[in-house]
């Protein structure tokens, strides 16, 4: 059973890390934990554990007789989940959704190509069921439904690559597909052409064409970059 003083840790964690993405508190701005526990109204030790958080995300920093030092944007560890979901919701929402695009674009199609070589049955039966699964919900403003079929068809991409690191960036790619429909960065319904590539993948991946899989696959990437021209300029 979760305590209200369990529940402090992620409220404070959220707070502070949306607020140094968002850069309310600059690069080598110092925090005390004695001024951090009274803003909050919590324990330091509640505040430890946030720090300790923070600094595996190399947000921030512990300097003795210093305090808590906000390290520089290229310090920070921008493949976290938690840290892409924090900079999503902010006012630099537009370049990190472009960058992350623009890296989804260069991984993913090689991820597919390498899927049609060793996508295993049961890892072409599933993209086949999520892809089908995204045609199900691709209408009738079905965004939440149809985005749960969308992270798990990428997931499968990107794990039957039999490539470890980009099976890694799955909570990446999970992350931008659920930041667009979080913060209404896409149409009321995907478009038609987009959820039609993706059954074609399927089948691409299905029949061992790696060739037709990749390009097919550039093709969503290239559709994913045109919609934030039009949706988030």
């Amino acid at each position: 059973m979760t305590t209200p003083a369990q529940g402090l840790h992620p409220q404070v964690l959220t707070s502070l890390g949306l607020a140094i993405t968002a850069g309310e508190y600059p690069p080598g701005s110092v925090l005390r934990s004695d001024e951090l526990a009274e803003r909050f109204d919590v324990s330091r030790t509640v505040v430890r554990e946030v720090v300790r958080v923070l600094e595996s995300m190399h947000l921030v920093e512990s300097r003795r007789r210093v305090g808590v030092i906000v390290l520089p944007t290229e310090r920070w560890n921008v493949y976290d989940p938690e840290v892409i979901r924090w900079r999503l919701a902010g006012a630099d929402r537009p370049r990190q959704l472009r960058s992350l695009t623009v890296l989804r674009s260069a991984v993913e199609p090689v991820a597919a190509g390498l899927a049609a070589l060793h996508a295993t049955p049961e890892q072409c039966r599933e993209l086949t069921e999520q892809a089908l699964g995204m045609v199900a919900t691709s209408r009738g403003r079905q965004l939440d439904a149809y985005l749960v079929h969308d992270i798990a068809f990428h997931r499968v991409v990107l794990n039957a690559s039999g490539n470890e690191m980009f099976a890694r960036l799955g909570d990446v790619v999970a992350e931008v597909l659920s930041g667009r429909t979080r913060h209404q960065v896409m149409f009321e319904d995907p478009d038609p052409a987009a959820v039609t590539l993706h059954v074609q993948v399927a089948e691409a991946v299905r029949e061992r064409d790696a060739a037709r899989a990749e390009e097919l696959t550039r093709q969503i990437a290239v559709g994913a970059l045109k919609e934030l021209d039009v949706l988030a300029p």
